[in-house]
């Protein structure tokens, strides 16, 4: 399914750590966006029905049947940098990305 480097699993652990309720895993979402496809993330308390469930040391990232497709082979990481810090979606199902870095064709 998905693939988390080493750095996206210590950053999705520092934010469940850090989050003011507590939450059982970490959501990936792929949804319409501004060049096709748009990727989004945030904590999460359950699973729900169709969620494919990722584990990697101790850490549960879902996603729903609609993203599943659109995700598949996709790898995650947390990079930082002088300019921006964040997520990166290496998605081999994408043709092109937006100048936002957020959202793909």
């Amino acid at each position: 399914m998905i693939t988390l480097t080493d750095n996206a699993v210590a950053a999705i652990k520092a934010a469940l750590y850090r989050a003011s309720e507590p939450a059982e895993g970490f959501r990936i979402m792929v949804h319409a966006g501004c060049a096709g496809f748009q990727y989004s993330m945030g904590l999460e308390s359950v699973s729900r029905e169709g969620d494919a469930i990722i584990e990697r040391d101790g850490l549960k990232v879902f996603m729903d049947r609609g993203s599943q497709p659109h995700a598949a082979g996709m790898t995650v990481d947390f990079v930082t940098g002088l300019e921006t810090s964040g997520f990166v979606f290496d998605n081999p199902n994408a043709r092109e990305t937006c100048g936002c870095g957020k959202s793909c064709k």
